[in-house]
């Protein structure tokens, strides 16, 4: 018996020795990776100071350009869209590191139907804040409904899991622009897209994801942050009730929405879009004028509103 708990003293210390000495090894990797997403969550994390915060996934990432934004609102501007980040949960997570250390002026959504609706894997993308387990209780609430929180807690090696290969490529290939203030401009491509229908179906809302989303909203009131959702065009054709959930979590919550895709916007301009639901820079620039004019007005008639 008692070389049996020896023996299992032994496997626990070489265990403990390795998660530890590959956790040191993975964060050297992550601090240094130049991929798309790691360096933006390490600006997050260790604190923005903008005014204005942009937030999404790839669509903002590579939609708003953020020193076009900020001539014309007069505000430091920062574009936080994180590729692949498409669902609320990981908005949140990213919410909450922002406003542990900053609170801006303004905060804009980049939404769209997942951060509302049933998908098979929910969290699938909570992992990206992984590396910084144990920094922010706020963000991490979300590891105990993703299930992982425990599995973070024991093994500190376990938490590079989703982005060892973007942290080890991003070592030898830089996907990053760090004079864009968080911008990542997608190349002109070879060959034009071509014009999509996307089919409106009914979809349910998932309960967790409308608790998160209701948590965001929640946190930008309570810190006096203007919030506004956007959906910026994309080179297909949608109805009016494509958004319906968002549209009406939006109003029930009184949150502006910004839709230009169910409008059509640039839909006769082919020659803007990379694919079919991203610009590439010529267009994320065209965009990035209008818009800012747009929300420019929005920030005015909320002054307004809350001076009268």
């Amino acid at each position: 018996m008692k070389r049996f708990i020896f023996s299992l003293l032994i496997i626990f210390s070489l265990w403990f020795a390795i998660d530890r000495a590959g956790e040191l090894a993975m964060w050297w990797l992550n601090q240094r990776s130049q991929d798309t997403t790691s360096p933006k969550i390490k600006n997050i994390v260790e604190g923005l100071t903008e005014d204005v915060i942009l937030m999404g996934t790839s669509r903002c990432n590579s939609h708003y350009v953020s020193s076009i934004i900020s001539d014309t609102l007069k505000m430091s501007v920062y574009n936080a869209g994180i590729d692949g980040s498409d669902n609320i949960f990981a908005q949140y997570m990213a919410l909450c590191y922002v406003l542990q250390k900053h609170t801006p002026k303004v905060i804009c959504l980049e939404v769209q139907n997942s951060f509302l609706e049933e998908e098979d894997d929910l969290y699938h993308t909570t992992g990206y804040f992984a590396p910084y387990f144990g920094q922010c209780a706020k963000a991490d609430s979300v590891y105990h409904m993703a299930g992982t929180y425990w599995l973070y807690k024991l093994s500190h090696l376990y938490r590079y899991n989703t982005k060892v290969l973007a942290n080890i490529t991003g070592q030898v290939k830089s996907h990053w622009n760090s004079e864009g203030h968080g911008y990542n401009p997608n190349p002109k491509p070879e060959v034009m897209p071509e014009l999509t229908t996307l089919s409106s179906e009914e979809m349910s809302v998932n309960r967790d994801k409308r608790l998160y989303m209701e948590r965001f909203v929640k946190a930008c009131k309570e810190n006096n942050v203007f919030l506004c959702f956007t959906i910026s065009p994309a080179y297909s054709i949608v109805d009016s009730s494509y958004y319906s959930n968002l549209k009406a979590f939006a109003v029930l919550h009184h949150i502006p929405l910004l839709d230009y895709h169910s409008i059509g916007l640039y839909t006769d301009k082919p020659d803007y879009f990379k694919d079919s639901f991203h610009f590439w820079d010529k267009g994320a620039r065209l965009y990035s004028s209008k818009f800012a004019c747009d929300l420019n007005q929005l920030i005015r008639a909320s002054h307004k509103k809350r001076q009268g």
